[in-house]
C-alpha cells in the first residue's frame, strides 16, 4: 500500500512539473503584444519652440507614435514625421497636455514605417513657469 501511495504522489508531482512547462511555453506562432520604444525627449521653451527628435533605421519600424509630458504644460501646435522613403505625414494636435499626460496614439500612415525624424511646434504656458519635458515614443 505504501508503495501503490508513494508511486501516485511521484505521478501527481510529475504531472505538476509538465503543467507549467506547458502554462510557460510562448508559442512561436502567436502575435506579441506591441511594444512601445522611447524615440527621445526634449525640453520646450516658453516661446513658441520648433524641436526635432532624430530617429534611425536601426530603431526600426514603427505603426504608431505617442508624446509623453513631464515637468510643465505644453500646448502642442502640430507635428511633422518624416519618413525613411522621403514622405511626410503632418499631423494636426492643437493639443494642450498637462504635465504627466500624454498624447492619444497617432496611427502612421501605411502598415509600418521607418521614421528619420520627428518635427514638433509647441510651447509651454503654464503659471508655475516650469519648462515642460516632451518624450516621443513609438510603438512597433
Amino acid at each position: 500500500m505504501k508503495a501503490f501511495a508513494s508511486i501516485l504522489c511521484l505521478l501527481f508531482a510529475a504531472n505538476l512539473v509538465t503543467a507549467n512547462r506547458q502554462s510557460s511555453f510562448v508559442n512561436p506562432k502567436s502575435p506579441l503584444p506591441p511594444r512601445w520604444e522611447k524615440l527621445g525627449e526634449r525640453n520646450v521653451n516658453f516661446r513658441v519652440d520648433r524641436d526635432e527628435i532624430i530617429v534611425t533605421a536601426a530603431e526600426g519600424r514603427f505603426t504608431a507614435l505617442k508624446i509623453k509630458v513631464r515637468k510643465g504644460a505644453i500646448n502642442l501646435h502640430k507635428m511633422v514625421v518624416h519618413f525613411g522613403d522621403g514622405s511626410e505625414q503632418e499631423v494636426e494636435t492643437r493639443n494642450n497636455l498637462a504635465a504627466g499626460e500624454e498624447s492619444r496614439v497617432i496611427n502612421l500612415e501605411g502598415n509600418r514605417r521607418i521614421i528619420t525624424k520627428v518635427v514638433f511646434v509647441y510651447d509651454t504656458k503654464n503659471f508655475a513657469d516650469r519648462k515642460a519635458e516632451v518624450e516621443l515614443w513609438g510603438r512597433h
